[in-house]
């Protein structure tokens, strides 16, 4: 493999990968809501009374989530962090306006962190591969294969193979306990012909396996690689949906017509590691 993606990867290259050292986006986003916040109500609205303007409280908030975008645009905050910064001061007064009662609020904060609780620390969001992700590797997996799905999320991918390819072996492997949860219901209460593992895919052992998939984000994939090149044996099959291995070109690249034109991205292990 050659050690240098191709130009039109390079600039498809996603723009929330974070420089090396740099803080959190989400930590980042906090400090912009809190600076935002706090030069809104120091500068923007005592300057607005003394020129006689009266504000609602949604309208103050709107010049404040304003202000937040700008500083996440100065900061150099992913662009898709950039509405969210708009919307979060706007959003907290709406919400305080209806009257929610505050048990919604902890239900809703409860679900995500039982979906999102691994995201601080791995940056991998749960990402749901599409049905024809899941029929591109369904037709290039080897005959009876033992395939690993890193980040199995709700279990679509192998509860998909193992009903098309039922000859093979395959594995889903997460850490964020509501998917897990949903995957094993799924399994229970379906055909089955799979295996779930709770757990760190960087604690898993992929030297059993011939095929291992993964949708992560940008910012494992280099530590991921490592990882898979240690321990995957030679001719078998990595494949990445969506974020490509920075600096390897990749064996094969398969645009898919879904809903994100998203790309899989197949690395095929050569004798001796792959050439970095």
């Amino acid at each position: 493999m050659q050690s240098r993606p191709s130009t039109e990867m390079t600039a498809w290259m996603p723009d929330a990968m974070p420089s090396a050292g740099g803080l959190p986006p989400g930590l980042k986003a906090l400090l912009v809501q809190a600076g935002a916040l706090v030069l809104w109500l120091m500068l923007g609205a005592p300057l607005l009374e003394q020129v006689g303007v009266a504000l609602l409280p949604l309208q103050h908030a709107l010049c404040a989530g304003i202000l937040a975008a700008v500083l996440g645009w100065v900061w150099q905050l992913p662009r898709w962090w950039l509405p969210i910064n708009f919307m979060f001061m706007p959003a907290l007064v709406t919400m305080h306006s209806l009257a929610v009662t505050p048990y919604w609020y902890l239900g809703a904060f409860t679900v995500l962190l039982l979906v999102y609780w691994s995201v601080a620390g791995t940056r991998v969001p749960l990402y749901l591969s599409s049905r024809k992700a899941w029929q591109a590797v369904a037709e290039r997996l080897p005959p009876s294969a033992a395939v690993a799905d890193l980040g199995s999320g709700l279990g679509g991918l192998l509860r998909f193979l193992a009903q098309q390819r039922p000859d093979g072996r395959y594995v889903g492997m997460e850490i964020a306990p509501l998917p897990f949860l949903a995957s094993w219901l799924r399994m229970r209460l379906g055909s089955g012909g799979y295996e779930l593992r709770w757990g760190s895919l960087w604690q898993a052992d992929l030297r059993p396996f011939d095929v291992v998939y993964a949708y992560l984000s940008p910012i494992p994939m280099a530590d991921l690689w490592r990882k898979v090149e240690h321990e995957m044996r030679p001719g078998t099959l990595f494949i990445s949906n969506t974020f490509y291995v920075p600096g390897v070109e990749p064996s094969e690249v398969v645009q898919l017509d879904d809903l994100h034109r998203s790309r899989l991205y197949f690395y095929r292990m050569e004798s001796g590691g792959n050439k970095r």
